[in-house]
């Protein structure tokens, strides 16, 4: 199995140095690091030309002619990686020693698996401990656990925000159905791939923080932020807790629609993916288009708690009672 690292850059000469070191230092390095920097005006770009120099393991180094954005960034990196198996890097974080070969024995021992994520613990920009894990922050509990185990990881994954892309490694057979990542959807590339590649393949999670994610001013997305941090925490945030954590119906629609075009245009068996999406967005017409008399409510209400879609795509009887009162 050949692992490739897909490694965006633009201004991270900060912290870029640790987490090259910290690539560096796996049990089971990388079989290639493909790194993409996006006109960086600090130091980043001499740091990754030294690092290529220095590095045992082949590092394939490109400066972008124009800033791309950091989406796009990731698009073009990925694109270029050769490897069976890509694992994402942010250019500020921390990984465990092991993550890779522990992702290796993952993918190795489950062929139908297409993609694996981590957990994170969540540091500051020192990388002291901030007593928080992502798969908290972003409400991935034992009950989605549970889904994504009995193969439900697309009702899991549709909100984009669950895993977190430097914590995830996919197979590469995966890249063209992930690619491009659409731009008028609520959801950035690593919700995204992950969403895609769930929709054709397994998905394991390793309930593990096999990375240091680090919190910082500049950072573009942080951790969502718990109600009760302080305002010096919630200061660093570059993003939305609340859009991290839901999307609206909308929201919803349009990445179900993207998904179902994406789908069928693929080679990939997608019936249970299309099935899935059509009963998903039929749910979601019926609460968008409630009457507004609150008895006429009730029958079709009555229809979605027993075909159980309100179990499946929302929060089961509460989500009825709100439909039914608001």
């Amino acid at each position: 199995m050949k692992i490739s690292i897909a490694m965006c850059t633009y201004n991270g000469a900060e912290f870029l140095s640790a987490q090259l070191e910290s690539i560096l230092d796996q049990t089971r390095l990388p079989d290639e690091i493909v790194i993409c920097d996006d006109r960086s005006t600090d130091d980043t770009q001499n740091l990754l030309k030294k690092f290529a120099t220095e590095s045992p393991v082949p590092i394939t180094l490109h400066i972008n002619d124009h800033n791309l954005g950091s989406v796009k960034n990731f698009e073009r990196t990925i694109s270029l990686c050769t490897g069976d198996v890509i694992a994402l890097s942010d250019q500020d974080d921390v990984w465990r020693s092991d993550k890779l070969a522990l992702f290796e024995t993952v993918l190795n021992n489950s062929p139908s698996a297409g993609i694996v994520f981590s957990d994170a613990a969540i540091v500051d920009e020192k990388l002291n401990p901030l007593n928080r894990r992502m798969w908290d922050e972003v409400g991935f509990d034992t009950h989605k656990r549970k889904l994504l185990k009995t193969g439900r990881a697309l009702e899991v994954l549709i909100t984009g925000w669950t895993v977190t892309g430097a914590t995830m490694a996919f197979r590469s057979r995966f890249v063209k159905l992930s690619l491009p990542i659409p731009e008028e959807i609520a959801m950035i590339h690593d919700g995204w791939i992950a969403l895609t590649i769930a929709a054709v393949a397994d998905v394991v999670a390793i309930d593990e923080p096999l990375i240091q994610y680090r919190q910082h001013a500049q950072q573009q997305i942080g951790a969502p932020t718990r109600k009760d941090a302080g305002p010096e925490r919630r200061g660093l945030q570059a993003i939305d807790t609340a859009f991290r954590r839901r999307n609206s119906s909308a929201d919803l629609h349009k990445i179900l629609e993207t998904l179902a075009v994406r789908l069928r245009a693929s080679d990939f068996n997608t019936h249970k993916a299309l099935s899935f999406i059509n009963d998903y967005a039929f749910h979601l017409n019926v609460r968008a288009n409630l009457p507004q008399r609150r008895l006429n409510r009730v029958p079709r209400i009555l229809r979605e708690l027993l075909s159980l879609r309100y179990h499946e795509y929302a929060n089961g009887f509460k989500s009825a009672a709100k439909d039914l009162v608001s």
